[in-house]
C-alpha cells in the first residue's frame, strides 16, 4: 500500500498529507505549485509549518502517476533529518481510502492529523491542532470562517459545519461555493443557497483518535463506489456523528486558509504568502538555510 523513505522516529504527532489528488481543475501538479517567495511548493510550506508546530512525522499519500515527481522533489529539498514516509493510493477513490493508505506508516494506537496538500493553513493553526492531539482525548476539526477560506471567485467545495457548544453535530459537503455580488452562495441545488460569511467550514484539517481506524475500514468496505466513485472524509464524519458516540471538538480560528484549486488561484496565493512574510507571520524561506 505504501513505501517507506526512512526510519520511523516519532516524538510528536504525525501528519498525513493527502497528496494523491489528480488536480483536474488546476491542470497541473498543484501540490508543488510554487507559492513561496523562492519557488517553494504548497507541500513545502505545509510541512514546514507542521514541523515548526510540533509534528515530528509526515506521511505523504501519493498516486502512481504524480507520486514519483513528488518523491524526487521531497528528496531534493526537504531536510534529511525529517521523518517522512510515502504511502501509495493506487486508485482515485477519495480521502477515506487515502487516509487508510497511510495506516502502515502510523502507530494505530496514537492520534494523528490529516490535511490537504493544496491548502495553506498556517503555522498557528497547526500549533492549535498539535496541542489538541497531545493534550486531549477527543477528535477535532479546525473550523475556518467561510470568508477566510476562499480565494478568488471561482467555485469550490466546502464542508459546512453545524457546531453546538463547541462540538461538531453535522457537516454537509457544499459544492460550487463562491462569492457573488449578493454575498456567498452555493449553486449545488441544496438549501440554503446563501451562506453567511461567518459560517464555519471544514478545510479537511482533522485530528483523529485511534478509535477512528475501524470506522474508516468499515466505511471503505461498505462504500458503494459504483454509486459514488469517492468516499470522502466530510461525508464519512457526517455519517458517524449520527451513529457513533465519538466527539469532535471544533477548534475555531480566524486564520486565513488559501488553496490552489484553480490555475487562477496561484497568483492570489503567492500574494498571500508574500503578505504573511512581510507581516512576520511566516519566514522568508520554507526550510532553514
Amino acid at each position: 500500500m505504501g513505501e517507506c523513505s526512512g526510519a520511523l522516529v516519532v516524538t510528536g504527532p504525525s501528519l498525513v498529507v493527502l497528496a494523491a489528488g489528480r488536480a483536474r481543475r488546476y491542470g497541473g501538479l498543484k501540490q508543488l505549485a510554487p507559492i513561496g517567495l523562492h519557488g517553494e511548493g504548497v507541500i513545502d510550506l505545509i510541512a514546514s509549518d507542521a514541523v515548526a508546530a510540533g509534528f515530528s512525522h509526515i506521511v505523504l499519500v501519493i498516486n502512481p502517476e504524480t507520486g514519483p515527481e513528488i518523491r524526487r522533489h521531497v528528496s531534493a529539498t526537504w531536510p534529511r533529518e525529517w521523518s517522512v514516509d510515502f504511502a501509495l493510493q493506487a486508485q482515485p477513490q477519495g480521502t477515506v481510502p487515502a487516509t487508510l493508505a497511510a495506516l502502515p506508516f502510523l502507530d494505530p494506537t496514537i492520534p494523528f492529523a490529516i490535511s490537504n496538500a493544496d491548502d495553506l493553513y498556517g503555522r498557528e493553526v497547526f500549533s492549535l491542532l498539535s496541542e489538541h492531539l497531545t493534550t486531549k482525548s477527543t477528535n477535532c476539526l479546525i473550523g475556518f470562517r467561510l470568508d477566510r477560506a476562499l480565494v478568488g471567485d471561482l467555485p469550490v467545495s466546502r464542508g459546512v459545519c453545524n457546531v453546538v457548544n463547541g462540538h461538531l453535530t453535522d457537516i454537509v459537503e457544499r459544492r460550487l461555493v463562491h462569492n457573488s455580488p449578493n454575498g456567498f452562495v452555493s449553486d449545488d441545488g441544496l438549501s440554503p443557497v446563501s451562506l453567511d460569511a461567518e459560517t464555519t467550514v471544514s478545510m479537511n484539517l482533522w485530528g483523529f483518535q485511534p478509535a477512528i481506524w475501524p470506522l474508516l475500514t468499515a466505511e471503505f468496505a461498505t462504500h458503494d463506489f459504483t454509486e459514488s466513485p469517492e468516499a470522502l472524509l466530510p461525508v464519512f464524519v457526517g455519517s458517524i456523528l449520527h451513529h457513533h458516540p465519538l466527539r469532535f471538538d471544533v477548534l475555531h480560528t480566524s486564520s486565513r486558509c488559501v488553496g490552489v484549486t484553480h490555475a487562477d488561484d496561484l497568483p492570489l496565493v503567492q500574494l498571500e504568502v508574500r503578505l504573511q512574510v512581510e507581516l512576520g507571520e511566516r519566514a522568508e524561506y520554507a526550510f532553514d538555510r
